[in-house]
């Protein structure tokens, strides 16, 4: 019997180990199979990460090959044009193109005239307050940084902060000059803008100044030679346009036409010479009576015109009377 109930134990604690060994075994894979399930998760949120970044440099990249695209179309169109409007419009928005301008500023000098001055994103008003100016040493500077502080009780989304000028070339020396402005209190223009603005600047140059010869020679070709007025082809094609404008918005047009009395008179009895004088001296005195907003006209011999733009019969009975 004692042997019996010996074999019998040894029996029960063999059964006991396989069986703990069963459930060890078990335990161990369950936390294996945890363990895996683990791992492939961390496995699948680091690839998960790796394809958001590769996801967000290409669209960081394409973002920039469509903006560089598009800079690199504006700054080949500034050449493409011979309308000096249409010029200092495309150098503004290939300026407001660069990373952090909020607006841009083109100031080109005519002479001892006043500058020509165009504006994206600024005011008439703003455009006039934004003076720049090179370094008290007189040398020319490659470009111009400028930081505004205002006082806490001004202080405002709108307000401009910061800026960044850099020269136009010209001939004989810089013309002008193009900036951007910033209206975020923590921006500051790197080195990097200040290279974009210089190409803009280089490109922008030599087609402001082929615009700014076109033009003068138009208003050469729109003027009479011998009284300084306005000919009589620009009197057709401002009289057609004047007129399409105040049926179009049903604004207010006059027009004074008036001629010399007995002016071939003149021509035969004192000479051409003498005639020429006395139609200068009528220009002279048409000039100093219209508005700046009239057109004056020579549109014959002795046949002088003045389109009054916003104007009554009762404006133009005035002025010529």
């Amino acid at each position: 019997m004692a042997n019996v109930s010996t074999v019998d134990i040894s029996v029960v604690a063999v059964a006991a180990l396989l069986a703990l060994g069963v459930g060890l075994s078990i335990v161990r894979g369950r936390r294996r199979r945890r363990s895996d399930r683990q791992e492939l998760l961390a496995r699948v949120f680091a690839l998960n990460a790796h394809l958001a970044s590769i996801v967000r440099e290409l669209s960081e990249s394409l973002g920039r090959a469509q903006e560089e695209n598009r800079r690199s179309r504006v700054l080949g169109g500034l050449s493409g044009s011979i309308d000096l409007e249409e010029v200092l419009a495309r150098a503004l928005e290939a300026a407001r193109a660069i990373r952090g301008a909020d607006a841009a500023l083109v100031s080109i000098q005519e002479g001892g005239d006043s500058p020509v001055v165009a504006t994206a994103g600024l005011t008439a008003e703003d455009a006039k307050r934004q003076v720049v100016s090179g370094p008290p040493t007189g040398h020319e500077a490659r470009a111009v940084s400028i930081a505004y502080q205002y006082p806490s009780s001004l202080e405002a989304e709108d307000l401009v902060h910061s800026g960044l000028a850099v020269p136009v070339p010209g001939e004989a020396g810089p013309t002008g000059f193009i900036a951007i402005y910033s209206r975020s209190s923590s921006h500051s223009f790197p080195e990097e803008a200040i290279r974009e603005l210089e190409e803009l600047a280089q490109r922008a140059g030599p087609a402001i100044a082929n615009a700014r010869q076109f033009r003068e020679a138009r208003q050469l070709a729109d003027l009479d030679a011998l009284t300084g007025l306005h000919n009589r082809r620009y009197f057709h094609e401002t009289l057609a346009r004047e007129v399409a404008r105040a049926h179009r918005y049903d604004r207010q047009l006059a027009l004074i036409v008036l001629d010399i009395d007995d002016f071939k008179a003149i021509n035969d009895r004192i000479g051409h010479l003498s005639g020429d004088g006395v139609l200068a001296e009528t220009a002279d005195r048409v000039r100093e009576a219209v508005r700046s907003a009239d057109v004056a006209c020579r549109v014959g011999g002795d046949e002088f015109a003045v389109i009054l733009p916003e104007s009554t019969t009762d404006d133009a009975d005035q002025l010529y009377h």
